[in-house]
């Protein structure tokens, strides 16, 4: 383990507010980073190949099982050597982008990455921006499917078991919106609190962390 996993996932790439914050992380990391670019390089979706391949004899194998699992082995190695991950998970139509969906179901294997300790307690920091409100109080509360989807993945002990925080910037939309413009000092607190936060997880793991020095 000696390496930060960056995954992002926005297709926005710098006008994209989750990089942006993003970037406040990494630039107060101390430490190696692979950055994986879900955007630029999607990972295919699992196929009926990937899945039968983890159940099947090796010498058994078709040729796409075979090139199913290499691509799954070589995901499950980056995954496996990291000491600590950043994700960008962007908000799109109340769930996640599907490429990054499609990197989480090669990479969630039953005894190799799931409900085995081999990744359990490593720190995880999520960073979702949305253009509206979706907290206590806002209209569209309840309609969040990203953090708590992404909370259950990342951090259930039956699946990775990471140590996940979240970041929220929200109300993204308000500075180009007319119908949002007086929320758009509620933006501005949002944004500032994210890359502050997203600092002080980047000191705070780093620090903890001694492979990440």
């Amino acid at each position: 383990m000696s390496y930060l996993l960056h995954v992002d996932s926005s297709s926005l790439h710098q006008d994209s507010v989750s990089r942006q914050v993003a970037a406040s992380f990494r630039a107060a990391w101390d430490g190696d980073v692979i950055h994986r670019d879900l955007a630029v390089d999607p990972v295919p979706h699992i196929t009926a190949a990937g899945i039968t391949a983890r159940e099947t004899d090796p010498s058994q194998h078709t040729t796409a099982q075979r090139e199913a699992l290499a691509l799954q082995d070589g995901l499950i190695a980056e995954y496996l050597g990291a000491s600590a991950f950043l994700f960008t998970a962007p908000m799109y139509n109340l769930t996640m982008p599907s490429v990054l969906k499609a990197w989480l179901d090669q990479i969630i294997v039953v005894g190799r990455t799931a409900r085995v300790p081999v990744s359990a307690g490593r720190p995880a920091v999520v960073i979702s921006a949305r253009g509206g409100g979706y907290g206590p109080g806002a209209p569209n509360h309840g309609f969040d499917y990203v953090v708590p989807t992404l909370e259950a993945i990342l951090g259930r002990q039956e699946l990775l078991g990471l140590d996940v925080s979240t970041i929220i910037p929200e109300l993204t939309l308000a500075p180009v919106t007319a119908a949002m413009e007086s929320l758009l000092p509620l933006h501005e607190k949002s944004m500032v609190d994210a890359h502050r936060r997203a600092r002080q997880l980047a000191r705070t793991i780093t620090q903890t962390d001694g492979s990440a020095a």
